[in-house]
């Protein structure tokens, strides 16, 4: 992940929420998607989605390339990828130096999640406990696997990986940086 990105994609969890606030250090910027090639010869962009909010780019008058702002001058969907087109990104040559790059917003557009929804940057970096009390370690990666969520936790007992699921997930506290399982029989 970015230091200053939300994380790779702004997919969020589904669990019960408590806190406010996460007691950690906040990013910047959001990741929405990520420039994989140049488009054509005019310096547009072919950008993967990375965001659940596709919708978003219809809305957006500017994006950050690491922290360099660009002022969008068009976008068009083009199947599961964005084609965006950037001020001051005229030919193929200036569209091929931003292959790489993440496409962000700022943190303070992203959009409003419902009360139990979360970003990647506020599930990566609780501390997980079991509902008993015993600590595990702390969430360093969130996984996509088409069912649900996984989080990667690492601590003394190694790596163990916690569906995101409401049977698993018992608390999420973001105000105290804690995350409370129930775990699985034979989880670890």
């Amino acid at each position: 992940m970015a230091s200053d990105a939300a994380g790779e994609r702004s997919r969020f969890s589904r669990l019960r929420r408590s806190g406010e606030r996460p007691a950690r250090r906040v990013p910047r910027y959001l990741v929405v998607g990520k420039v994989v090639a140049p488009w054509g010869t005019r310096g547009e962009l072919k950008v993967v989605i990375l965001t659940d909010f596709p919708d978003r780019f219809r809305e957006l008058k500017r994006v950050y390339l690491g922290d360099e702002p660009w002022m969008l001058e068009g976008h068009r969907r083009h199947g599961r990828w964005v084609i965006l087109k950037l001020e001051g990104c005229a030919d193929r040559n200036s569209a091929e130096r931003l292959r790489g790059e993440l496409v962000q917003i700022p943190l303070e557009e992203a959009v409003p999640l419902s009360e139990d929804e979360y970003y990647i940057y506020q599930i990566v970096g609780l501390e997980v406990w079991t509902s008993e009390g015993e600590h595990l370690g702390r969430v360093s990666e969130v996984l996509f696997t088409g069912a649900n969520e996984v989080y990667v936790v690492e601590g003394e007992r190694g790596e163990i990986l916690v569906p995101a699921i409401e049977d698993v997930i018992k608390e999420v506290d973001l105000e105290g940086g804690r995350l409370i399982i129930e775990p699985l029989e034979g989880m670890f």
